[in-house]
Parts: structure tokens; sequence; C-alpha cells
């Protein structure tokens, strides 16, 4: 169960060092500012790390981060590759990297890193003025955290502030039947943190919280994941599509819960597109 974690591999310097770079903007404004530990609970889960741009304004977007670890699990500091490749390629967004409370057999996922998020975004808020930066979020998502932040952007976005989110190899449907009849035991432990009452899976699970007014939404999954059936992707890029909302799928057949070499070039260089194209 500790290996899950640390399964997915994404970014490293090799492959990032491949992707054009933009020239840095001139400075004009105020300058780059990162804050590592910021509180926005009493929670010692409950911090995160923030990484403000230079020249940024009112209008400046914000990524939040999400990481895995089957919800019981984990650390923002596994998303740092996410972090860099972000602040690297994307310079003109603020970045947020998150940590989340941590579920147990006694304490569910389920609303509580909901609620974990929702206190995030409204501490982001209330210090726009201080971090001079706008109101527009953008989200991504790794397997748990991928869960986490489609689920989040779907039900939560009261203010409409989500202009897009990512989830890579996240979970979608919590009542999937290779979900529900998993002889995996690792992944056994992993979903009986939600219960076992239907309604609850159904509130839980973003394909059935999906709407026509969700936000652009990328997706990306590996066809030999051992931890995520196939089916999670496609159903979600399935409902994707009847509801017309913006979205992209993109399916790796030979790749499982994580990936290197040309495919995570790939993706990288899509996920950075989708983005730009986003906001």
């Amino acid at each position: 169960m500790k290996q899950l974690s640390h399964f997915f591999i994404w970014c490293n310097l090799s492959l990032i060092s491949c992707v054009p770079q933009e020239e840095p903007p001139q400075q004009t404004g105020p300058e780059f500012k990162a804050i590592s530990n910021v509180s926005y609970g009493d929670q010692e889960r409950q911090v995160y790390d923030l990484y403000l741009p230079a020249n940024r304004n009112e209008n400046t977007a914000t990524l939040i981060l999400l990481h895995g670890g089957g919800w019981m699990e984990g650390n923002k500091s596994e998303m740092n590759s996410f972090r860099d490749f972000l602040r690297e390629q994307l310079p003109q967004f603020a970045v947020v990297n998150m940590n989340y409370r941590l579920a147990d057999h006694d304490q569910s996922p389920y609303p509580m890193q909901m609620e974990d998020i929702s206190a995030l975004v409204g501490h982001l808020q209330s210090s726009r003025e201080e971090y001079q930066i706008g109101e527009r979020l953008g989200f991504v998502g790794v397997s748990a955290g991928g869960h986490l932040a489609l689920l989040w952007s779907y039900t939560r976005d009261e203010a409409d502030q989500v202009q897009m989110v990512c989830s890579i190899v996240g979970p979608t449907n919590l009542l999937d039947e290779a979900y529900m009849n998993t002889q995996n035991a690792d992944l056994r432990e992993m979903l009986d943190l939600f219960g076992s009452d239907e309604a609850t899976l159904r509130s839980a699970s973003p394909l059935f919280q999906l709407q026509d007014d969700a936000p652009s939404t990328i997706l990306f999954y590996g066809g030999q994941d051992p931890l995520i059936p196939n089916s999670q992707g496609i159903s979600l890029k399935q409902r994707l599509e009847e509801l017309q909302v913006s979205h992209e799928f993109h399916f790796y057949p030979n790749e499982g819960h994580g990936w290197i070499g040309l495919n995570l070039l790939d993706a990288s260089l899509k996920l950075k597109a989708f983005i730009e194209k986003s906001f």
C-alpha cells in the first residue's frame, strides 16, 4: 500500500527540457514570490505551497495541484514535478500545491476532502488582494487527486471559478462493477473508505455528478492500469460527449498507472495546450 502514492511518474528534467521554452515576460509588476506551508485550516494537513508569478495582477489565474495516494496516503511534495513543469511552461499562472486531510477507516474521504478544497479556495479568495491574483482557477489531479479535482469542479464550484480540470488516471465511478468486484486487496482497502451506501458512492462519483455546465475537462488514462479500469475514463468521456461539455480524452493503450518516455512528453504537451486554450 505504501507504494501507491509514488507509483505515478510524470515529468522529469530531460523531457521538460524538450518542451519549447517561452521567453520570460518583461518585468513590469510584482516580482515572483514563493510561500511554503500556508495554513488554510487548523489541522496539520491543511497547508499549501504557493508560487506567485512575476507581473501578476487581478486577472492572474491559479492552477491547483492535488496529489494521489488512494485518499489515505500521499503528500504535496509528490506533485513537485508538475509544479516545476507548470511554472516553467506557463509562467503567467499562479500555482498552488496543496495537502488535504488523509482518510482512514474512522474518517471517510467524502465529504472531508471536498471540504478541504473548499476551504483552500475560500482562503485564496480572501487573500486575493494580498496575493494580487484573480478568481479564475484550474485543477490538475493525479489518481485519487484526479477524482477529487473532478468531483470538486463538478459539484462545489458555486462561483463558476473553475475554467478547466485535468484528471490523470483518476477514478470517476465508485459504483463501477470492476471496482465493486475487485480482487485487488489494496484497491479494496481504498474503496472501503467510502463505505457501501449506494447514495454516498453515487454522490462521490464524478460520472454521476457531471452536468452540462461543467468546466472544460481533460482526461489521461492508461490501458494497462492495474488500479483504474479502462471503463472509468471511457464512461466519463462518453458522458462528456452526451452533455456536449468541452473536453479532451487521451488514452495510452500500453501504459499503466503512469508513464515516461515519448508518451509522457506527448501528454505534457497536450496538457499545456489545453490549459492555454481554457483560459
